[in-house]
C-alpha cells in the first residue's frame, strides 16, 4: 500500500470512529496495537505495562472520539501519546532514565534452509541484536521507529521532538555502529540505510 492509499484509508478509519463506528475503531487497534506495544516496551522494559499503556491511549482515543477528525496524522498521534503516557509512567514510578530502549529484531528462518544454516543465521541475529543493544539510547529508539516500524524521518522527528537532521545523523551513528560491530562475521548485507522515501 502506497503512501497516498494508506493515508486515505486512516482517514476513512476515523471517520468511521467519530461516527461511533466500532469496527472502525477495532481494525485501528489491530494495525497499531502490536507495533505501539513494541515501542511502549522499549521505553519501560515490561511488556506486561506497555500493554497497558497502549490499552489505555485506546479508550482515551475512543472516549475522544468526536474529535477523531481533527487528527491530522494518526502514525505521529498514536507513537506520541504512546510516548507520552510511558514517560508520565516512569515518572511516577520515580525511575531517572529509560533503560533498554529497544525491543528485539524478529528473526525470519526460511523453511528450505538446512540446520547448519538455520544456526548460523540464528546466531548471525543475536550477534545484530547485541549491537544494536549497544547503541546509545537515542540512536536506538530512531533505530527502531524507522528501521522497524517503518516510520519517515518526519514522523520519527516529529514524535521524539528532534529535528529531521537528527534523525538523519542517528541513523547515520547506529548503522556505522552496528556496521562496525558485524565486521568479520558473514559476509551478509547486516543493515542498510532506509530508501529515500522513508527519508522525507
Amino acid at each position: 500500500m502506497n503512501n497516498l492509499n494508506g493515508e486515505k484509508e486512516n482517514y476513512l478509519i476515523l471517520q468511521g470512529i467519530a461516527a461511533n463506528d466500532q469496527q472502525s475503531f477495532r481494525k485501528l487497534f489491530d494495525l497499531f496495537a502490536h507495533r505501539l506495544a513494541n515501542f511502549s516496551q522499549a521505553i519501560l522494559n515490561s511488556r506486561e505495562t506497555a500493554v497497558e499503556v497502549v490499552d489505555d491511549v485506546f479508550v482515551k482515543l475512543w472516549k475522544n472520539r468526536q474529535q477523531a477528525l481533527d487528527i491530522q496524522n494518526i502514525s505521529v498521534y498514536l507513537y506520541t501519546a504512546v510516548k507520552n503516557s510511558s514517560l508520565n509512567y516512569l515518572s511516577k514510578k520515580a525511575k531517572e532514565q529509560v533503560t533498554d530502549p529497544f525491543d528485539f529484531i524478529n528473526i525470519n528462518i526460511s523453511a528450505d534452509q538446512t540446520p547448519e544454516q538455520k544456526m548460523i543465521t540464528k546466531e548471525l541475529f543475536k550477534k545484530i541484536e547485541s549491537a544494536i543493544d549497544q547503541l546509545p539510547p537515542r540512536c536506538k529508539m530512531v533505530f527502531k521507529l524507522v528501521r522497524e516500524d517503518g516510520l519517515k524521518y518526519k514522523d520519527v522527528a516529529e514524535i521524539l521532538n528532534i529535528s529531521i537532521n537528527t534523525v538523519d545523523a542517528q541513523m547515520v551513528i547506529a548503522v556505522r555502529r552496528i556496521s562496525e560491530s558485524m565486521r568479520g562475521n558473514l559476509s551478509l548485507p547486516v543493515v542498510r540505510l532506509p530508501q529515500k522515501n522513508n527519508r522525507r
